[in-house]
């Protein structure tokens, strides 16, 4: 395979990157997470997203953790390519719920060449939660290996609905 296409078959793979969760993640602690942020009490900031979903419309719904940069917000998707990544890249928004409260936001898709500062950010708050999805990839990681792996981890900016501008 030459330079071209071993580049173009690495972005491909990178794209379609996806990490399952295990049973226990699925079954146990996302559940036990999503109940907490349920009922009002965040884990490290964690909200629980809700989206139609692309083909079947029905409300979907999984924790997630909101980042703070500067005070920009974002959603870091660590496994890749989930259900949710694909459901809200359709719908262009959805509503993050703490307890009662409820905020629908517009999602913006990052370029990857203003990831690496997000990812840096988001290993800085959870690394003890997400840094096995990192392959290796830690805090003291370069700007050029944080942009390496950039095409493997969605990023979205958060607007709030009412601030966002017009489609």
């Amino acid at each position: 395979m030459n330079d071209t296409a071993s580049t173009a078959a690495e972005i491909t793979a990178a794209t379609d990157r996806y990490l399952a969760p295990n049973g226990f993640t699925r079954k146990v602690f996302n559940p036990f997470v999503a109940r907490l942020t349920r009922m009002g009490i965040s884990v490290w900031g964690s909200r629980v997203l809700e989206v139609r979903g692309r083909t079947s419309g029905e409300l979907r719904s999984t924790p997630v953790n909101v980042l703070t940069v500067d005070g920009v917000r974002y959603l870091v998707a660590p496994r890749g390519i989930t259900a949710w990544v694909r459901n809200v890249r359709v719908a262009g928004a959805c509503r993050l719920r703490v307890g009662r409260r409820v905020e629908e936001v517009v999602v913006t898709e990052l370029a990857d060449a203003v990831k690496p500062e997000i990812l840096r950010a988001y290993l800085r708050r959870w690394k003890w939660e997400v840094g096995q999805f990192f392959d290796g990839v830690g805090l003291d990681a370069t700007d050029d290996q944080l942009l390496a792996i950039a095409p493997g981890y969605p990023v979205f900016l958060l607007t709030d609905l009412g601030a966002a501008p017009s489609r």
